[in-house]
């Protein structure tokens, strides 16, 4: 006779250290399966281990390589199903394919829709994730979404470096990231900037005007993702051409696709805060680039939902006083 109150984790190969991170802060191993592909490129899964009547949590960011780590995750859930786990909880640290969250021009796709319909019906009763790249994304779902920040995690890690009230700045890359720059100013005690920008084409971005008083104070901006590096540097250079004193970033999801690391080495940036919701092996990082773990946000999370407990009551634990 099974508990009915029994968690286990699981993993498939997208971020597996942390997975293992979040395991230690809940004192549990991680569940046992075989995730590999075989010659052709199909992915092969087989579930070790009985879950019949379990609690089961996956935790699978959809990071690069995005499409196998997504057909990954369908796969696993679809296995999870057919194995009779009672609950199974996807956890997305980060969520690929969020950008394209709305129609804009004709002819374009709802990818973020797409992908919440797909991991629907493979078979997740609950999703856990990690600053959406757009709010409305929990809508495109038929199942609770527990949505976590990690905006108090890199508050507490600036203050640790003094990134915090005086003669600092937070600054917004665009304009659709104002409320996002001003809750970690509130974190700060900081004043906020905006940069006025276009984008012509994905990946491309034109700086148009900043917003706010930057002459001789030190710029923190910051963003939910940096993909290729773009956005992020020539920001942190038209605040130096206003006449910041230094520029520092920070954001949830490091993708740093393509040569997004060099293009950031090679910047006025001083430094860029990013978290582990994407793997990022340190030998590949430069010397510029931190990392934070969001290991025990998502561990409390999955204790919380686990034990039917509320899961927004954990942000009173990270508050920055």
């Amino acid at each position: 006779m099974r508990g009915d109150n029994v968690m286990r984790l699981f993993t498939g190969n997208a971020n597996p250290q942390l997975a293992k991170r979040i395991a230690n802060e809940l004192g549990v191993t991680l569940g046992c399966s075989t995730v590999k592909t075989f010659s052709d490129g199909e992915i092969f899964v087989k579930i070790e281990e009985s879950v019949r009547g379990l609690d089961v949590f996956l935790i699978q960011p959809t990071c690069q390589p995005v499409n196998d780590n997504l057909m990954e995750l369908l796969i696993m859930l679809d296995a999870f199903r057919r194995a009779s786990a009672r609950r199974i909880t996807v956890v997305m640290p980060y969520y690929g394919y969020a950008r394209q969250d709305k129609k804009i021009k004709p002819r374009e796709p709802v990818t973020a829709r797409l992908v919440a319909n797909l991991i629907t019906n493979a078979g997740a009763h609950r999703i856990l994730c990690v600053d959406l790249h757009a709010g409305q994304i929990q809508g495109f779902f038929d199942l609770p979404v527990d949505h976590l920040f990690a905006g108090p995690l890199i508050a507490r890690s600036l203050i640790e470096k003094g990134l915090y009230n005086g003669d600092t700045v937070v600054v917004s890359p665009d304009v659709g990231g104002v409320a996002r720059a001003r809750a970690l100013a509130e974190n700060l005690g900081t004043p906020i900037a905006i940069i006025a920008k276009r984008r012509p084409e994905a990946n491309r971005v034109e700086i148009m005007e900043i917003i706010g008083d930057v002459r001789d104070k030190v710029c923190v901006m910051i963003d939910d993702m940096i993909d290729t590096g773009g956005s992020i540097v020539q920001g942190a250079q038209a605040l130096m051409d206003r006449g910041a004193r230094e520029v520092h970033a920070c954001c949830t999801h490091g993708v740093l696709s393509g040569d997004a690391i060099q293009r950031v080495e090679k910047s006025v940036l001083k430094s860029l805060l990013i978290t582990d919701t994407i793997p990022h092996p340190e030998a590949k990082l430069c010397p510029k680039i931190s990392v934070i773990s969001v290991a025990e946000l998502l561990a409390d999370a999955i204790r919380r939902i686990h034990g039917d407990d509320s899961v927004s009551e954990l942000f009173q634990d990270y508050e920055v006083h």
